[in-house]
């Protein structure tokens, strides 16, 4: 460390966001990038403590203080390789990850932490501004083909990291276009997919190829993959949606998260869907059950486009301001958490347990719901279900294959992730249910690691 004492003279810089009036008139990123000279000085308060214990928080296992100390020296070059070397996609955990490191990182223990995300962001960007970004091929390849069945963030992670190893690399999207959940599931004022198009379009350059609208297990058979292919990954997330079944669930005008997200990232890609299949909350009233970040994205979709009023319930208790006492430093603590979607207009209520929709001429009309022990009516035009997802699709690839499942109906494998069936590996959500984008990328390099250990007797990639 340079300055072993920038952090008593340097105080953490919260992010700065565009002026909510004019954010909710667009989707375009709600964040105002740092200028280098900012992002220097932030990652000058990085301490030179003895145990780092960021580092035992970060999925991906990030050389967090090593490449704050390059970044506050201007060694953008040099921040930029040790970021790549433990995660492939900064630029996405950069604008995505809750940051569990921050909440680790030794100052937070009595002072403000490390603005490790934003600092993370701000080496990617500025790696991608300058041109130290650069495609690079592997110098030789092995003459092993992987498939891999899903281009999420475990998808993609695992088929960089094995094309790096110089196996050649399909991936399998069923949708129009790469990214799974971070195009379809990720608003843009988060996650414009112009930075998952930059990212796609280097891979391809190094020679990883996608076919997407291809659902593997009925456009392509699965029997055909397994023999056209040395090994296979199965990366397709965790799908099936948690619901709610209450009286009145029939109701029209209630749907799940991820098909209402999914349909207006569609849109505003400039995909349209015919009048009768879009959901138009324009000038209603929308209720959104469920608070954590899929819930906020709800949110703030639901302001953009024109809704008269949004309140989001949660069935577990308001959490503290202050880390709980039965949560010390350095775990990751239930405290509340304000999105930059709750700051654009909607009404929180906690402790909400919803007991049947009401209905009115066949359209969902209000929640009857149990408030702190109190019966409570929300008044609702339309209902969105966010309450998190049970485990992948069974019916079709994964039946087909037979593949053994966990208790809770997830992809079950051994301790180098293959699933029952030899020579299939699963990754993320699919594997170990649903889950972060960082951890989906750290299950995305254990993978690869292990599927190169399986195809060449031995591995030099990490295993994180």
């Amino acid at each position: 460390m340079g300055d072993t004492r920038g952090f008593l003279k340097v105080k953490r810089r919260k992010p700065r966001y565009r002026p909510v009036g004019e954010r909710v008139k667009d989707y375009r990123d709600v964040t105002i990038p740092p200028t280098d000279d900012v992002s220097r000085q932030q990652a000058s308060r990085c301490m030179d403590c003895g145990t780092p214990f960021c580092h035992s928080k970060c999925p991906v296992g990030n050389y967090i203080p090593e490449w704050n100390d390059m970044e506050s020296h201007d060694q953008w070059r040099d921040a930029y390789r040790l970021l790549q070397a433990t995660n492939n996609f900064p630029e996405f955990t950069g604008r995505v990850c809750p940051a569990p490191c921050e909440y680790a990182c030794v100052l937070s223990i009595n002072d403000d932490p490390v603005t490790i995300k934003e600092n993370e962001l701000s080496i990617i960007e500025h790696a991608f501004e300058n041109g130290i970004v650069k495609a690079k091929p592997p110098e030789k390849r092995t003459g092993k083909k992987v498939a891999v069945v899903g281009s999420g963030p475990a998808g993609l992670a695992c088929a960089d990291h094995l094309n790096q190893a110089g196996h050649s690399i399909t991936v399998f999207e069923r949708d129009e276009e790469p990214g799974g959940i971070l195009r379809y599931g990720i608003p843009d004022f988060k996650l414009e997919k112009s930075v998952i198009e930059r990212r796609i379009d280097l891979m391809e350059e190094e020679g990883v190829k996608f076919r997407t609208g291809v659902h593997v297990g009925i456009d392509l058979k699965i029997n055909k993959l397994t023999r056209e292919y040395d090994a296979v990954c199965l990366a397709g997330g965790s799908r099936v949606p948690r619901d709610l079944k209450v009286p009145g669930r029939d109701l029209k005008g209630i749907y799940f998260a991820m098909g209402y997200l999914t349909q207006s990232n569609r849109n505003i890609s400039g995909q349209k869907l015919s009048k009768e299949l879009t959901i138009d909350v324009k000038g209603k009233k929308v209720l959104v059950i469920g608070g954590g970040d899929t819930g906020s994205d709800c949110v703030g979709t639901a302001i953009r486009q024109g809704a008269a009023s949004v309140v989001q319930v949660e069935v577990l208790k308001k959490p503290s301001d202050n880390r709980p006492v039965d949560q010390p430093w350095p775990c990751y603590p239930n405290i509340l958490k304000t999105s930059t979607s709750h700051e654009e207009g909607c009404e929180r209520v906690w402790t909400v347990n919803t007991k049947e929709f009401i209905g009115k001429d066949g359209n969902v009309s209000a929640i009857s719901c149990e408030h702190e022990g109190r019966p409570l009516k929300i008044a609702a035009d339309i209902v969105i279900l966010a309450m998190g997802f049970l485990h992948p699709e069974h019916k079709g690839l994964l039946d087909d294959l037979k593949l053994d499942y966990d208790q809770r109906g997830n992809v079950k494998t051994d301790i180098k992730m293959m699933t029952s069936k030899k020579g299939v590996f699963s990754a993320g959500d699919m594997r170990t249910g649903q889950s972060l984008v960082v951890w989906a990328i750290s299950e995305g390099r254990r993978a690869a690691h292990n599927i190169d250990k399986f195809l060449m007797g031995k591995s030099n990639l990490p295993v994180i």
